[in-house]
């Protein structure tokens, strides 16, 4: 489902090099999570495989079911099957929650050529999934995140996604802010969503969204490259033990 071979990239307005040759495989269905220190990469990686400015790709290969990533803009990625759920989530004051959520699901259907949701079709499938999220009728109708508590944010992306249907999800540290409640509730969303044909990405600094997610892959990043994979129990090493040996294992 993606493939990343080799990937180097830098921070444009500093001239520093954050990625220093990334390598990932990801199946169809699979869940991956990836955790490191802070400055490690994890999150400037996400925003190279959408498509966010201010990066500059200086070697390397990213393809999502095969198709060059990198040449895509960061509409052709979405409309590809690529999303990203935010670490924090932007409000956009004016502008209804449903009405993004259907123009944006009408706009991928158009780019791959399917027939775009009518008005009725559209309200009937976003109410039984927000119905399933514990997302109130009173959250769908107000201005896109405004006035949000951080776990209604994020709970309003796994909408999101839910009504996308994206191939390849990346969540940039989703559980970042968020009560245990609050976590179990965005965790529960993406556990709704998985299947044979979506794959995802999870990017966290803790082990506890791990209990409610689990992974099949443990992926662990310093200092721009991955270096150690494993298996969930990778994750508990590093909640009990920290990066320490880790890191001095690689040195």
């Amino acid at each position: 489902m993606l493939e990343i071979i080799g990937l180097m990239a830098d921070l444009q307005d500093e001239d520093k090099t954050i990625l220093k040759g990334v390598n990932l495989n990801i199946g169809a269905g699979e869940v991956h999570a990836i955790m490191g220190p802070n400055g490690s990469g994890k999150s400037t990686l996400s925003y190279i495989l959408s498509g966010k400015d201010g990066y500059e790709v200086t070697g390397g290969s990213a393809t999502l079911d095969g198709v060059d990533l990198l040449d895509m803009e960061p509409d052709e990625r979405a409309a590809a099957g690529l999303f990203l759920a935010f670490q924090y989530p932007v409000e956009i004051p004016g502008v209804g929650n449903m009405t993004f959520l259907r123009t944006a699901v009408n706009a991928q259907r158009k780019a791959r050529g399917e027939e775009e949701l009518s008005a009725g079709d559209f309200l009937k499938i976003v109410r039984a999934k927000a119905k399933t999220l514990h997302i109130d009728a009173d959250m769908l109708k107000r201005p896109v995140n405004v006035g949000f508590s951080g776990g209604e944010k994020k709970r309003n992306e796994i909408l999101q996604m839910a009504m996308l249907e994206p191939k390849m999800c990346i969540l940039d540290e989703t559980d970042s802010g968020l009560d245990v409640d609050a976590m179990k509730l965005v965790a529960e969303g993406v556990n709704a969503l998985r299947s044979e044909g979506r794959s995802f990405l999870v990017i966290t600094h803790y082990q506890r969204l791990l209990d409610h997610i689990k992974p099949d892959v443990v992926h662990i990043m310093a200092d721009g490259r991955i270096i150690k994979t494993g298996g969930p129990e990778l994750a508990l090493e590093v909640e009990n033990n920290g990066y320490a040996d880790l890191l001095s294992e690689v040195a």
